[in-house]
């Protein structure tokens, strides 16, 4: 076996530019033109010279409508790849780019409405859809016709769809169905015939049907039947689980899966006999469909991705991504991206999630979870991670299975009963790590959510501490953390319980001295937009800007939180010429700083970008102006060195280019980019490595202002025309650039090449 992780993740985008991080590690469905296979996964689609092995990805981001794929068909006569989606939406891959059939996705039907399969016969192509078969026109690419051809013309499930010379054939939830292909209205449901419950087809569903060089072969259960002589007789059945058929190159392809894990594609001639059995473990896991290539077998599988099968040779593809979304926290450290993929619900009860925590360095994942690694299988649900500043190892949090350490030489470290970590009151199995936080000595804060202690400490040494508060928690429910400038910890107790911050006092050991403050909704006890606390964050003044279930509240006075009277203030941002409190109604599930001290906003519609006072609204990106995969946004996280901003949605990751970086101590690191301009180039050019504040100036060789701007945090950035809006001439310009006090200098060049 050859297995070809194809090349690293695509590179850094240009700025205000996005990329993609979806999993590529489960394919669930495969079709090939003449020179290249098409592998489609629960999130988009990837395809494969036949040629060169160039590996090629396709998502939203590359001009695809939506992200999550239901199936895929490629017409080898007319050069279209059809794509349809679970939420009923079809895009046409073409030569001359993507066309986009929305009328389904539109249309205001309640049932099901998912796209199964699709049957491209020349100008139409037939579509199996959970409400019957819609029929469209490939050259006008709209619905032309609509078959509801259930039971007194109501919704029915289609499977999959075929025809002969004489008939068209539909495998439905009620049975094959079938219809003369001249049938004057092949709408009218009562044109259809019902072949099951008689002629040898039992009084079942029909879960797929194609036509076999002139002879049609239908699924019913895990048999399949072909029509001879007007009655069906048993063409194949061994005893194993069908998963699907297909016909490719005149073979019919079945995928088959037992319970107990076994799984292979069997090849079958068109008299029925087997000309080919795929089996390999680590290879064919479970194959969800198949195709013939020339001698060639090419099996999408959901665990295993796309195999090539060349005689005795077999090639994997598996590209480099993350084997989840994400759904638990993001975080950036050290030009590092990490992910928890775990999940709970607004309950806090986890969801038995096994895709473990995400690693992206250098253009390469690393996943860490049971799949990988054998000692990590009863770890569930990591929803949060931190890295620790002496090693840049990782920790994550186990929502039920305790504290995870991730050395440097990639061994394991566990803590549960072996630590301070304890329990869950009621749930003696279940240790749920909910928090985790490291303070500028190093030390790891843990929260541990339902404990009898709920707040740990593992000092540097390796030793540990507990704390409580002062406060009744019910069910001690606590969740994220985070260590203020002052090393406070603040902690968050979800399910309404509002915000605590502990000031220790710098004496871990004696908890004598330590105070408590407790932040909740209203005005005298923290003045929180909503006790139901979401998310916090800490600001480059080191503010803590506390997100809820109502919008957001900034504690300005958080280092003296616990010496003098100190309450949230809740901002007012004006947008579209009303203004109101900062995000009120709205569910702010994470935030994030960028360089330039603005802030990100993660919400259900969406993610904002406000100013870094948070009485302006700068940015709105959602599903309809912004390739964002989801308006579900659950977590954010920034690469300060670069600007790039990772959002976490309810349907995979996805990241943007933004024009701020942290800014550095001087201006002694100053880097252009692109340069040389090149021609036609109409993007944005980047002047980073700035002292924070820093103004720059572009000026023409002998001194002529040509513009001028100001730092986002350490960069700045330019379209590349002057004040007045003019593309600027080809040439050499200065960059001039100088701190807010104008004491520290750089200088450098930018290059303009005209067409």
């Amino acid at each position: 076996m050859v297995s070809l992780s194809t090349a690293a993740q695509n590179t850094l985008p240009p700025i205000g530019s996005w990329r993609e991080h979806l999993p590529y590690g489960s394919t669930i469905d495969v079709t090939a033109s003449q020179n290249r296979v098409y592998a489609a996964t629960p999130y988009s689609l990837f395809s494969v010279d036949f040629a060169t092995k160039e590996v090629e990805r396709r998502s939203k981001i590359s001009g695809l409508s939506e992200v999550g794929i239901s199936t895929i068909k490629f017409d080898i006569p007319t050069n279209k790849l059809f794509i349809g989606y679970t939420n009923s939406n079809i895009d046409v891959l073409t030569t001359d780019g993507i066309r986009n059939i929305p009328d389904l996705k539109r249309e205001n039907i309640t049932g099901d409405k998912s796209i199964y399969h699709f049957y491209p016969d020349g100008e139409r192509c037939y579509v199996s859809t959970g409400l019957g078969v819609i029929v469209l026109n490939t050259t006008r690419y709209e619905i032309r016709e609509t078959w509801l051809i259930g039971a007194s013309g109501g919704y029915v499930k289609t499977n999959m769809f075929t025809r002969d010379d004489s008939h068209f054939y539909a495998a439905t939830e009620e049975g094959l169905k079938r219809v003369p292909v001249n049938a004057g209205n092949p709408a009218d449901f009562r044109a259809w015939q019902n072949l099951s419950g008689s002629a040898g087809l039992a009084r079942t569903a029909a879960k797929g049907v194609v036509n076999l060089g002139g002879r049609v072969v239908v699924q019913q259960n895990d048999s399949l039947f072909v029509e001879s002589g007007g009655a069906w007789v048993l063409f194949f059945a061994n005893g194993w689980p069908i998963v699907s058929i297909n016909e490719s190159e005149g073979k019919l392809m079945v995928c088959q899966l037992t319970a107990s894990g076994q799984a292979q594609v069997v090849v079958l001639n068109g008299d029925g006999t087997i000309a080919s059995v795929l089996q390999q473990p680590g290879v064919i896991a479970f194959p969800r469909k198949a195709i013939v290539r020339g001698n060639d077998y090419w099996v999408a599988d959901q665990f295993t991705a796309l195999s090539h099968w060349m005689g005795t040779t077999v090639e994997q593809y598996r590209l480099h991504s993350p084997e989840d979304i994400a759904t638990g926290q993001l975080l950036v450290q050290d030009n590092t991206f990490y992910a928890a993929a775990g999940s709970i619900n607004e309950s806090w009860n986890y969801l038995y999630n096994r895709s473990g925590v995400f690693q992206f360095r250098e253009g390469t994942w690393t996943n860490y979870n049971g799949f990988r690694y054998p000692q990590l299988a009863n770890l569930l649900d990591f929803i949060t991670v931190a890295v620790d500043p002496r090693d840049q190892t990782l920790w994550a949090g186990s929502y039920g299975g305790g504290l995870l350490h991730v050395k440097s030489d990639n061994t394991f470290e566990i803590f549960k009963e072996n630590s301070l970590i304890g329990p869950t009151i009621g749930d003696p199995t279940s240790y749920r790590v909910s928090g985790l936080a490291f303070d500028t000595d190093n030390n790891l804060w843990v929260s541990n959510y339902g404990a009898a202690q709920y707040l740990h400490l593992r000092k540097a040494d390796g030793t540990w501490r507990s704390f409580t508060a002062p406060f009744s928690l019910p069910a001690n429910e606590v969740g994220a953390l985070l260590v203020d400038d002052a090393n406070q910890v603040w902690m968050v107790a979800p399910k309404g319980g509002g915000l605590l911050v502990l000031n220790h006092n710098g004496t871990l050991d004696n908890p004598a001295d330590d105070r408590w403050k407790y932040f909740r909704g209203g005005a005298g006890n923290g003045n929180l937009p909503s006790s139901d606390v979401l998310s916090i964050a800490k600001d480059q003044s080191g503010y803590i800007w506390v997100g809820t279930a109502d919008g957001v509240g900034v504690i300005q006075c958080a280092t003296e939180a616990l010496t003098t009277p100190c309450e949230a203030v809740l901002p007012i941002a004006e947008q579209g010429g009303f203004a109101n409190y900062l995000f009120k109604g709205e569910e702010v599930r994470s935030i994030a700083v960028d360089g330039a001290d603005r802030k990100w906003i993660a919400t259900r519609n969406g993610v904002w970008l406000v100013n870094r006072d948070g009485d302006k609204v700068l940015a709105h990106f959602n599903e309809t102006n912004s390739p964002l995969f989801s308006n579900d946004v659950r977590s954010i996280a920034i690469d300060g060195a670069s600007g790039e901003v990772y959002f976490g949605t309810a349907r995979g990751i996805i990241s943007f280019r933004g024009t701020a970086t942290e800014p550095e101590v001087n201006n002694e690191q100053l880097l252009i980019y692109p340069n040389p301009v090149p021609p036609g180039f109409s993007g944005t050019i980047a002047i980073r490595g700035l002292a924070a504040n820093s103004f720059v100036k572009i000026t023409e060789l002998n001194g002529r202002l040509v513009y001028q701007t100001k730092a986002l945090g350490g960069q700045a950035v330019w379209n590349g025309r002057d004040y007045t809006g003019k593309q600027i001439a080809s040439g050499i310009y200065l960059v001039l650039v100088t701190d807010e006090s104008r004491q520290e200098h750089a200088a450098g060049k930018i290059v303009f090449i005209s067409r």
